[in-house]
């Protein structure tokens, strides 16, 4: 299969006396920099520095008393490969968010065509102003349902596109969506939620390729989950479909929700990323070129944070 998105039917010269006095400048500014910094370092601070090689995270900070209290940096800590790193920027960030639903309709899956058209259906009365929602449909091919819109009753009509029929490729599926879809919206909030129980069977893209390229792009994923149709069973070379909604969901900072709750999921992802997202900035004091490095973000005692649990390699 390829793994693309289809859409369903329907300067420099000077004198030299004027050099010599330039130069002489320069080491006594330098000099001057050198003890500023070292009076900064005992202090524990860092001295300023500009934005190359800086880091963006997309986080997800809530107080656990519910509270509206704007969270600052001061009660977050930074770890980069386990050493704490100093935050540069923590702000709000209330934009717009494009939204994919990836709805496994394959023949097995356990749970009825209405009950997956209820899960798509909930999103499209609770996204905010300026949302946008692509919804796409998978078996063996990924099937653009509905395109990019806010317009609820449209949405609401093409849900009857979706059919369960074939084997789950979701692995394919997701990587058409990342590349087709999200890839070139960098400056965007971007999410999928992934309704399915975690099965892929035949896909030629592997896990760890979705979940490496959801990371470097900072992709969250929210999991509306179905009951594995495996039951549990052990499969060769592939996550089981339990393991798989875990480690997407953990390995970007996103929530798992039941489908049988369809409109809690959908108000929840909603309100969470308007009202709860935050964009982190630090500079890695040590990126080793090529490395991946295991990221963690915590808060204060009251604070719950999540964000991605990989910073991907320079």
């Amino acid at each position: 299969m390829s793994d693309q998105l289809t859409t369903a039917a329907p300067n420099s010269s000077q004198k030299k006396g004027r050099s010599l006095s330039a130069f002489s400048f320069f080491v006594c500014l330098l000099a001057l920099l050198s003890t500023g910094v070292a009076l900064m370092a005992q202090a524990g601070r860092k001295p300023a520095t500009n934005s190359e090689g800086g880091v963006l995270v997309n986080v997800v900070a809530k107080r656990e008393d519910k509270s509206t209290r704007q969270i600052t940096s001061k009660q977050l800590s930074v770890y980069d490969n386990g050493i704490e790193q100093a935050i540069r920027n923590f702000t709000p960030d209330p934009s717009p968010a494009r939204i994919v639903l990836l709805v496994d309709n394959s023949l097995t899956i356990r749970a009825d065509v209405e009950k997956l058209e209820q899960a798509a259906r909930e999103f499209a009365y609770e996204i905010f102003e300026g949302d946008k929602l692509l919804i796409v449909g998978y078996d063996e091919q990924a099937e653009i349902v509905a395109d990019w819109t806010d317009d609820a009753k449209a949405i609401d009509k093409s849900l009857k596109l979706f059919r369960k029929k074939g084997q789950p490729h979701l692995f394919d599926a997701a990587s058409a969506v990342i590349d087709e879809a999200l890839r070139a919206t960098p400056a965007q909030k971007r999410v999928i939620v992934v309704i399915s129980d975690g099965l892929d069977r035949g896909s030629k893209t592997t896990f760890d390729k979705i979940l490496a390229q959801l990371q470097s792009l900072d992709i969250t994923v929210y999991a509306v989950q179905a009951q594995d149709r495996t039951r549990g069973a052990i499969r060769r070379d592939v996550p089981k479909p339990k393991q798989v909604i875990d480690k997407l969901v953990e390995g970007t900072g996103g929530v798992i929700f039941s489908i049988d709750e369809p409109a809690v999921a959908a108000k929840a992802i909603c309100d969470e990323l308007k009202k709860n997202r935050y964009v982190l900035s630090y500079l890695p004091s040590s990126a080793p070129l090529g490395e991946a490095r295991n990221l963690l973000i915590a808060g204060d005692e009251g604070i719950t944070v999540r964000s991605k649990t990989v910073q991907p390699p320079n």
